[in-house]
């Protein structure tokens, strides 16, 4: 309140003078409504900006979260592609060393697959034409070590020792042979299994 204010009331100019200087040091601190008005309005508006960013920030973390778990799964799925696309790459080499192997002892051993079976096939390389790097030699190895897996050169078939033809049977009745039996067994098993099969015979 101002002097003049005091005065109204009835208190002398001196004292009112004194309420006055009072009143206006009391009113220093005092923040007019306007101003008390803008200060709430900017705390309202801030805090609703800090929810805003707080919210913002939650649904960014999520977002991120959502991310990884579609980055993991797409990894995921990467790392299963590549590992059947390996597999994959294995299953080929492996059939195809395993065709070219019995290309290789076809119509030459007496059993096939015992031959094959002794081929180091983790040695054996596929060339960029498509070739087999290494089957030659250890086929040529074997048949040097091993040449009784190996048919004759100038023919696959069995030779009686008696100089009979191949068409007596040694697993017969009427041409029944041990020893020729035994020889065919071991030169060559495939007819000697054809002969026995023949005959009524099981071996």
């Amino acid at each position: 309140m101002k002097q003049e204010d005091f005065t109204v009331l009835g208190i002398s100019e001196e004292l009112a003078k004194k309420a006055a200087e009072a009143s206006k040091k009391e009113l220093e601190g005092f923040i007019p409504k306007s101003r008390f008005d803008e200060v709430n309005e900017a705390k309202k508006t801030l805090e609703e900006d800090v929810k805003a960013r707080d919210k913002q920030l939650e649904e960014l973390k999520k977002s991120n979260e959502d991310n990884e778990t579609l980055q993991g799964q797409i990894k995921k799925l990467q790392d299963s592609n590549k590992a059947e696309k390996e597999r994959y790459e294995s299953e080929l080499k492996s059939l195809k060393i395993a065709n070219a192997v019995k290309l290789a002892v076809n119509g030459k051993v007496h059993d096939e697959d015992l031959v094959a079976g002794l081929i180091d096939k983790e040695k054996l390389v596929i060339d960029e034409n498509g070739g087999i790097i290494g089957l030659e030699e250890q086929v040529k190895s074997l048949q040097e070590k091993k040449a009784f897996l190996f048919k004759s050169e100038d023919t696959g078939s069995y030779k009686p020792q008696n100089g009979g033809k191949p068409s007596n049977n040694p697993f017969a009745k009427e041409t029944f042979n041990l020893t020729e039996q035994g020889k065919l067994l071991r030169e060559n098993p495939a007819q000697a299994k054809e002969m026995a099969a023949a005959a009524g015979v099981t071996i």
